[in-house]
């Protein structure tokens, strides 16, 4: 019995389907239902059922799933308990990230991580803070920076900063010469450059259902530079957090701070808990909460 064929099926049975499964462990089909075949063989029983709906786990399989939980984190913390003895992060480490933190935030930290750390190779990724959620559950991601709040209660959670949303508007816009801050009551109505189910388009859907509107989207994109690059050209207006409007250098686009009740989002750092997490994995970990601090505060990282 190895920790793949036990692998494979802990993410079947958490997915309900083969593909999905296959996907996440980054495996072939054929190859994740190898690994099934092979240990059910060795167990000499029949772990899982594929019906058409997807894969359902047998009587001997659900009395066997704790037992392959437990034997997987018990190597998990042994191999923490060696790397923690060795005390030399090496190796890879997977880190998901909101589009505004890879842009805006992560060029500033990991070089400088890597200076300290030359053994250690991040892999990023830049998703949705739900998305990056399940990835954190699902462990294809190690470490995750992402907003607040966190649905599952099985991740821990550690709070990084809280930012305001900022009005971009195109320069002269007729907003600025209003001369202060502005309601999005205020602006339900103007045309919308955003990011789908992130901070910005959340508040603004807030605000239009409020008002019994519906908003006036020009583009929706994942990445955080083309929004402010769409205003500044004229295409619309967003909402935009403080990391991405103190970073970003232009002087075509302005912004306004919002009155009444801002819209704001806490950023955060989940993984598993610290019994998944490889040194390589720590040591990223304790430099992301040392050097990212609140955006009108932050400074370089030495």
């Amino acid at each position: 019995m190895t920790s793949e064929q036990l692998r494979a099926f802990l993410q079947v049975a958490r997915d309900g389907r083969v593909s999905t499964a296959a996907k996440a462990l980054g495996l072939s089909q054929s190859g994740l239902s190898r690994q099934l075949q092979s240990l059910e063989a060795e167990l000499s029983t029949r772990l899982l059922v594929r019906t058409p709906t997807g894969a359902v786990l047998t009587d001997p399989g659900a009395r066997f799933l704790p037992h392959a939980r437990r034997a997987l984190d018990a190597l998990a913390a042994g191999v923490t308990e060696l790397e923690r003895l060795s005390g030399t992060p090496s190796g890879p480490v997977a880190l998901g990230t909101l589009t505004t933190v890879g842009a805006y935030l992560l060029p500033e930290l990991i070089p400088a991580f890597s200076r300290l750390h030359p053994e250690v190779r991040p892999r990023l990724s830049e998703d949705r803070a739900a998305v990056l959620e399940e990835g954190v559950a699902r462990g294809t991601l190690d470490l995750a920076i992402l907003t607040l709040p966190v649905r599952r209660v099985d991740l821990v959670t550690q709070k990084l900063w809280e930012e305001s949303l900022l009005l971009a508007v195109p320069k002269g816009h007729r907003l600025t010469r209003l001369g202060r801050p502005v309601a999005l009551a205020e602006v339900v109505e103007e045309t919308w450059v955003l990011i789908p189910g992130m901070a910005g388009a959340r508040a603004l859907e807030a605000a239009c259902e409020a008002r019994g509107v519906t908003p006036r989207v020009a583009l929706e994109t994942d990445n955080s530079e083309a929004v402010l690059r769409m205003v500044e050209r004229g295409l619309g207006v967003s909402l935009v957090p403080e990391l991405a409007a103190s970073s970003h250098t232009t002087h075509h686009v302005e912004l306004i701070p919002v009155a009444k009740g801002a819209p704001k989002r806490q950023v955060a750092l989940v993984h598993r808990g610290e019994g998944y997490l490889t040194a390589a994995a720590r040591a990223l970990k304790a430099f992301i909460v040392e050097h990212a601090k609140r955006p009108s505060t932050r400074g370089k990282a030495k």
